[in-house]
């Protein structure tokens, strides 16, 4: 199930960076590299901090085939693609959760300290949409007040600690599932945001 969610995640998060590549009038190979940077940029990350090779879309080459030809995809309908914007919406929630775990996974794996484990998870969900607006001259969403990194720790530490408990994966995961998502979409839907540090004055 999560494998088929995450092929869900990663080409929904490919077609809504190509929608933001669209909207800095990008060419179609800018569309396709912020669309594989979004896509594969968390986990990439993770990866290279973890010392973990090969790369997973190394791996598996045809991950980049896929997030391409979403990304080519995304071009073709352009113009009916506002009428999806909750559907990218949804799909980018889950995708945050799923990627979550997956990067936990991958730090349990090498048995890395607890601490590790639950950054593993969030940079895993983050830095994908940090590096996109990076690129795209925006100030990262996560950086705005969204609860979007907030979701990923509290998705990582249910994870991480259902496990460690001594609960089975296939009872955790669908547990972190339905607190992480609906976490993520009730924020969206009641616009709750983390404080925010305002200082105006100059040095």
């Amino acid at each position: 199930m999560l494998n088929v969610i995450f092929f869900v995640a990663i080409t929904a998060e490919a077609m809504t960076a190509a929608l933001a590549a669209g909207r800095r009038k990008m060419d179609w190979f800018g569309v396709c590299l912020i669309a594989c940077v979004t896509a594969l940029g968390g986990g990439t990350t993770r990866d290279i901090f973890l010392d973990h090779y090969p790369l997973y879309w190394v791996g598996n080459p045809l991950i980049l085939l896929l997030v391409c030809g979403a990304a080519l995809f995304t071009i073709a309908i352009a113009r009916v693609a506002y009428h999806l914007r909750w559907l990218f919406l949804l799909l980018d929630a889950l995708g945050l959760v799923v990627f979550t775990i997956i990067g936990c996974n991958v730090a349990i794996e090498i048995g890395a300290h607890p601490l590790i484990v639950i950054v593993s998870g969030m940079v895993t969900g983050i830095v994908g949409g940090i590096l996109r607006d990076v690129l795209c001259n925006d100030i990262p969403l996560v950086f705005r007040g969204e609860l979007y990194a907030t979701v990923s720790i509290v998705t990582a530490v249910i994870y991480f600690f259902g496990l460690t408990a001594g609960f089975h994966p296939d009872l955790v995961i669908p547990v972190a599932i339905a607190v992480g998502f609906p976490l993520r979409v009730l924020a969206l839907v009641k616009k709750w945001q983390m404080p925010k540090f305002v200082y105006e004055k100059d040095l």
